[in-house]
């Protein structure tokens, strides 16, 4: 047996990133409740403003909820060991996926963001897997965008995205059957 890597949460970029929720979130409420004077008639839009304002408040705010819920959490983010990869890393986290489901990591950049698409043989079992409504609508359209419900990002571990990218690829190459 190998030895167990463990990445921790990163609270200071999970406080950064509940900071930057609340904002939009602010932003947001701004937009509904006294939406700026815009002279283009395109952005200016009442209605186009009012529906930025409500996307902002729901979409943020449910980061902000689940960035909450991470930051008290002392579970690792990532346990990379023998049996395969347990992932605590994001709110739509899948536990753990053995290496023997695992056909390929992917890297994938969406908005500037850069993240990992663990391709699984059996992606519909990890959807099944997530009790919420929500969290399983996200891990669907991951599926039908990227081609795996399972995503990985840097954004809330202490480790920079390249560490997690050679990491996980080159435990997934030692590990594969």
């Amino acid at each position: 047996m190998t030895e167990q890597i463990e990445i921790p949460l990163s609270k200071n970029k999970l406080t950064l990133m509940l900071i930057g929720s609340f904002a939009f979130v602010a932003a947001g409420l701004w937009f509904v409740i006294k939406p700026p004077t815009i002279s283009n008639p395109i952005i200016g839009n009442p209605t186009l403003i009012l529906t930025v304002g409500i996307a902002a408040i729901l979409f943020f705010g449910l980061c902000a909820f689940y960035v909450a819920k991470k930051l008290p959490d002392k579970t690792p983010g990532l346990i990379i060991n023998d049996k395969g990869v347990t992932d605590n890393s994001g709110g739509v986290s899948v536990g753990l996926i053995p290496w023997s489901d695992i056909k390929a990591i992917t890297l994938e950049t969406a908005a500037n963001q850069r993240f990992l698409m663990v391709i699984v043989k059996n992606p519909d079992e990890y959807i099944d897997r997530q009790k919420g409504f929500i969290k399983k609508k996200a891990m669907q359209m991951n599926y039908n965008t990227y081609g795996s419900p399972i995503s990985i990002s840097a954004n809330g571990l202490k480790c920079n995205f390249d560490e997690l990218y050679t990491t996980l690829q080159d435990k997934f190459n030692n590990n594969k059957a």
